[in-house]
C-alpha cells in the first residue's frame, strides 16, 4: 500500500491518496498484512508508455536480443514500464530479421510491440535515415514487415504522398496496425487524404516535415486539426521550441498528444559516438547529430525528463502530462485495459516522483524496478 502521496487518477488528482497492490495488479484494497509505504510529499502517477524508442543504455533495438533488453532495462529505470521498440531504415530482409527477434521479446512481455520507422519515407525529409536504403511504400513490402513481426507490429511510419502510400495506409488499417504520417514532404491536401485512408498518428510532429505556411499549410496543420489523429511530441528542449509544444497542446488538446522519446543508443548513457542503423552519430551535451550532415539523430531523452520539463518548464497541468505519457499511448496501442492509468485490475505499473518531479521509484507489474529511498 502506497499512502499519503498525491495520486493522479483519470478523474483527477487525489491528495493524500492510496494505491493498493496485490501481486502484479492494482487492487481495490491492500491484501491483509501488506507493507505500507508512506509517500507523503510525492506524486504517484501511472507508468510511462513510449510509442517510439530506438534504444538506450548504449544499445539499440536493431542490435539483437541482448542489446534490446539492455535498452528496455535502461528506460524502465526512468519510468517507462511499457515500450514499443522502433527500428530504423535498413534493407528489408535485415528489418524482417530484426522484427522476428523483437517479436520474441514481445511474446515474452519485455516490449509491447514493434514500430517500423522507415524505409518507406521521403528522401526530402529523411533526417537520420540512409537515403540509399529508402523506398516507396509498396503495400506488398509493407505487408512483409508486418508479417515478420508475427502479430506484434504496432505502427509503421510512412511518407504517405509517395507512390503506394495511401494503399499502404489502407492495408495497415485493415490489419490493425497504426499508420503514422512522418518523414514526409506531403501537402495539406495529401495529408488529409492519408488521414481519410486511415492514418491516425503524426510521427514526431513538426520534425521531418514541411513547416506551416500561410498559403501552404502543409501536413502539420492537417494533423493538428483532425480529431482522429494523435500527435507525437519529443519534449527534450532540442526538437521543439516551447511555443511549438504549446501550439500542439492548444490545437490538439491533451487527449491527442503522446510524448515520446525517439531515443537512440545514447539515452541514459554518455556523450560520444554511436551508430543509428548504418549511420554514425555524435552525441555532445546530450544532443545526437549525424556525423555527416549534422541532422538531429533521434534523442537521448527519457520520459521522466520529458515529464519534469513539461511541468516545470512548459507549465502544463500534471493531469495533462500524465495523459500524454501514459493514457493516450496506452489507448493507441489497444492496451488501455491493462496499462496507462492507476485503476483496480490493471497492471501495477507506477512511478513515484518527488515534489520537484524528480524520479524516486518505479514499479512494474507489482515489483520495484527502482526501490524508493525515502526519509
Amino acid at each position: 500500500m502506497l499512502t499519503g502521496g498525491t495520486v493522479v487518477l483519470p478523474t483527477g488528482e487525489v491528495p493524500g491518496g492510496q494505491v493498493a497492490v496485490d501481486g502484479r495488479r492494482i487492487a481495490e484494497r491492500a491484501p491483509e498484512g501488506a507493507d505500507v509505504l508512506d509517500v507523503t510529499g510525492h506524486w504517484v502517477v501511472p507508468g510511462f508508455v513510449d510509442l517510439h524508442n530506438h534504444g538506450g543504455g548504449g544499445a539499440a533495438f536493431s542490435g539483437g536480443a541482448e542489446a534490446a533488453l539492455t535498452a528496455v532495462r535502461t528506460h524502465r529505470e526512468h519510468g517507462t514500464t511499457t515500450l514499443v521498440a522502433s527500428t530504423v531504415t535498413d534493407d528489408l530482409d535485415v528489418l524482417a530479421r530484426q522484427a522476428g527477434i523483437l517479436a520474441e521479446l514481445a511474446e515474452q512481455g519485455d516490449i509491447a510491440g514493434v514500430h517500423f520507422e522507415g524505409p518507406f519515407i521521403s528522401p526530402c525529409r529523411k533526417g537520420a535515415h540512409s537515403e540509399a536504403l529508402l523506398r516507396d511504400p509498396d503495400p506488398a513490402e509493407v505487408r512483409k514487415l508486418v508479417d515478420a513481426a508475427r502479430g506484434h507490429a504496432k505502427m509503421v511510419t510512412l511518407a504517405t504522398e509517395l507512390p503506394g502510400g495511401l494503399d499502404s495506409v489502407r492495408l495497415l488499417a485493415e490489419h490493425g496496425v497504426i499508420a503514422a504520417v512522418g518523414h514526409t514532404d506531403a501537402s495539406y491536401e495529401q495529408t488529409v487524404a492519408a488521414i481519410d485512408a486511415g492514418a491516425t498518428v503524426a510521427t514526431h510532429l513538426f520534425n521531418a516535415m514541411p513547416p506551416i505556411g500561410h498559403r501552404d499549410p502543409g501536413p502539420i496543420t492537417a494533423l493538428l486539426e483532425d480529431g482522429r489523429v494523435t500527435v507525437e511530441l519529443i519534449n527534450d528542449g532540442t526538437h521543439l521550441h516551447p511555443a511549438a509544444l504549446q501550439l500542439a497542446f492548444h490545437h490538439a488538446g491533451a487527449g491527442r498528444v503522446a510524448f515520446i522519446t525517439d531515443a537512440m543508443d545514447a539515452a541514459g548513457s554518455a556523450d560520444g559516438r554511436y551508430l543509428l542503423g548504418p549511420l554514425e552519430v555524435e552525441v555532445q551535451g546530450g544532443v545526437a547529430r549525424l556525423v555527416e550532415g549534422g541532422s538531429i539523430a533521434g534523442s537521448t531523452l527519457t520520459l521522466d525528463r520529458a515529464f519534469r520539463r513539461a511541468v516545470t518548464v512548459d507549465g502544463l497541468p500534471v493531469a495533462d502530462v500524465v495523459r500524454a505519457l501514459s493514457a493516450n499511448p496506452a489507448r493507441l496501442l489497444g492496451m488501455a485495459d491493462r496499462v496507462g492509468s492507476l485503476e483496480p485490475g490493471k497492471d501495477a505499473d507506477l512511478v513515484l516522483l518527488d515534489a520537484d518531479f524528480a524520479l524516486k521509484g518505479v514499479m512494474r507489474r507489482g515489483e520495484w524496478v527502482i526501490t524508493p529511498q525515502l526519509p
